[in-house]
């Protein structure tokens, strides 16, 4: 009995209920009959929940990208890996082959050792979503580089702290990005952001826009010129299984960011198998994720998922908005797309307008559509299923985490029914538990609390770089032996799990983590600014978005607001990047602390939502009247 595919509910049972018996048996036998090993391993799995330790797979030897690539030439060197759809409609998408993908793959692979980078070298990688994005994160999995992508919309001071937290090599950039009718200077932000950044020597250039763009002469190389010249076969480094694959940085609640490691066979295994089950994969399927490379998501289900599954996968410059609001249907129905998983922030933002927009395509072709990076409320969820799936596609509403490197729970499409805003059941091999305040786990259904997984799953994060004490008290001390998520959650009548959002200070704006702690010190940095404190609000496109309660350093009447408001998200925006920008400023004389000096944040909370029914124990307010003050002149 093979456990890849799972056909029905039945079975789905068999195998969830073999993955908690038999976690051993059950994940050798998925890694042993879908995958290519150099060396099998000794152990399948090997942990201490306690010091936050797991290994998985161990002394096996591997290379995710002759998973990925080298086992599908003889059957599918002809089938189409990747299309490229342009920014501009205009432009001609492109389709490459796993013949081709092989080939620009190995250049790069050569490319990058001819400058330089070898084995646990770390290189950053700030490129827009073309194809060169995809080549050169394989390029390092193929020659056993970490690769670090940071998300192109980071500003270069985000950048430079990413680059410096693991010593980066090499950066790998382009001359510009296109966004929607935008031009980005991706190279101008790479130089500032270099301008404190030592430990690179190297840095790749990719022409893209062919804007003007100044090259520093010993440390700026042009890419295509090497590629013209570098050999297109190449053998791939045999990697450990616990060998780092990539570094992925995310926003901490408190402090820099942190880089999260995950390790080589165990993400393999557990992206390609979440893969297949989640979106029911099928030989020739289209499968598109509208998400950027940038994010966890983009590297699990754009690029390692898809092609471990010999699949063919889309990758999307553009912006669902231009040239119009129909720009995700036409390119459904021009690609022929099978699967469609994007992020609620889009589908409400596309819910809001016309339904001409979409109402002109028929999207026969769509089979599965999913949900990702936030709960999706209910209203979107049914825009979703009526207009999108035409009530005929299941809708997969998907929970994970950047630690967790893959879906941990969410229905199986055509096998688990669904439920409007519930991720439903964890898939194999994911044990969740919630726990009430006193640490003990919460028995039954129709119960609420903290949710952690108190067994490891071969895609789990193994540390934060360079601090490991950090990933241990970050994930692992709130509740000891468990796995936290940060996240709370209810379970209802039948065992189906619904996200009830964050417990810490981390809020989720269109889909992406941020912390409030590294935008309150940029608001901080301002020199009118005494002290700030950031808290989420809903809002009906972002599902959340900022509010922000500033003390100015100078009391008395501010002259101009609004121009203050400006410079602090301009702030923000150089800090750490525009999508980290605040919906509302309002100036307070002071914040809701307690005795010991923390700020009371839920309170802000719910007079940034408007609720002023209950606080709460507000005994231990020091300053009682200003939550009065700040009520008064709330920004609505």
């Amino acid at each position: 009995m093979s456990y890849y595919k799972i056909e029905n509910l039945e079975q789905y049972f068999k195998h969830y209920n073999k993955s908690i018996r038999e976690p051993r048996k059950f994940w050798g036998k998925i890694a042993e009959e879908n995958f290519t090993w150099y060396q099998q391993w000794e152990k399948v799995v090997d942990f201490n929940m306690a010091d936050a330790e797991v290994k998985w797979f161990t002394e096996a030897k591997v290379n995710i990208t002759k998973n990925c690539i080298d086992r599908h030439l003889s059957k599918r060197g002809e089938k189409t890996a990747i299309i490229f759809e342009p920014n501009n409609p205009s432009e001609d998408a492109i389709h490459i082959t796993y013949n081709e993908l092989y080939e620009r793959v190995s250049k790069m692979a050569n490319v990058l050792r001819e400058q330089g980078v070898a084995k646990g070298d770390r290189v950053c990688i700030y490129l827009p979503m073309i194809p060169e994005l995809a080549v050169a994160v394989l390029a390092c999995a193929r020659i056993g580089a970490i690769h670090s992508v940071i998300f192109a919309g980071f500003s270069a001071s985000a950048v430079s702290a990413r680059i410096n937290d693991c010593e980066c090599k090499m950066v790998i950039t382009s001359d510009g990005g296109y966004r929607g009718n935008k031009t980005i200077d991706l190279k101008g932000i790479v130089d500032e952001a270099l301008e404190s950044c030592p430990s690179v020597s190297k840095v790749l250039v990719v022409k893209r826009t062919e804007t003007e763009i100044k090259m520093q002469e010993g440390r700026d190389i042009w890419l295509q010129p090497l590629l013209d010249a570098a050999l297109d076969y190449n053998v791939a480094e045999i990697m450990d299984a616990e060998d780092p694959l990539f570094i992925l940085y995310t926003s901490g609640s408190t402090g820099k960011p942190k880089g999260m490691v995950h390790t080589t066979a165990g993400y393999m295994v557990y992206t390609a198998y979440t893969f297949k089950n989640v979106f029911s994969h099928e030989e020739n399927d289209i499968f598109w994720c509208t998400a950027d490379i940038g994010w966890i998501t983009g590297h699990s289900y754009i690029l390692y998922g898809p092609l471990l599954n010999g699949g063919t996968t889309v990758i999307f410059e553009g912006v669902p908005s231009y040239p119009d609001f129909s720009r995700f249907w036409d390119i459904i129905e021009k690609h022929k797309i099978t699967q469609f998983y994007t992020a609620p922030t889009a589908i409400r933002s596309l819910a809001k307008e016309s339904l001409d927009y979409i109402q002109k395509y028929p999207l026969k072709s769509l089979k599965v559509i999913g949900s990702v990076g936030e709960p999706i409320n209910e209203e979107a969820w049914h825009w979703f299923n009526d207009h999108v799936g035409d009530k005929r596609c299941p809708v997969v509403d998907t929970w994970w985490q950047t630690e967790t490197g893959g879906i941990m729970i969410s229905p199986i499409a055509f096998v688990t029914p669904t439920k409007p805003t519930y991720a439903t059941l964890p898939l194999p091999g994911i044990q969740p538990v919630l726990m009430d305040d006193k640490r003990n786990e919460i028995e039954g259904n129709q119960v609420v609390g903290s949710l952690c997984i108190k067994f490891p799953w071969p895609g789990i994060a193994r540390t934060i770089w360079n601090d490991h004490d950090r990933y241990k008290k970050t994930y692992f001390s709130a509740f000891p032996g468990k796995y936290f998520t940060g996240d709370g959650a209810l379970r209802d009548e039948v065992g189906y799990y619904r996200i009830t959002g964050r417990v810490d200070d981390v809020v989720i704006v269109s889909g992406h983590n941020l912390g409030t702690a590294p935008i309150e010190d940029a608001i901080n940095e301002h020199p009118a600014v005494a002290e700030s404190a950031i808290v989420g609000f809903p809002h009906e496109i972002k599902g959340n978005a900022l509010y922000g309660y500033v003390i100015l350093k100078e009391t008395g009447e501010v002259r101009n607001k609004e121009n203050l408001a400006k410079e602090i998200n301009q702030y923000i925006a150089d800090h750490i990047g525009p999508i980290a920008k605040l919906d509302k400023i309002q100036f307070v004389s002071g914040l809701p602390k307690t005795r010991s000096g923390k700020i009371m944040r839920r309170i802000l909370r719910k007079i940034a939502e408007g609720d002023f029914s209950n606080f709460g124990d507000t005994s231990t307010l020091l300053n009682p009247e200003v939550v009065e003050d700040i009520m008064n002149e709330r920004i609505s």
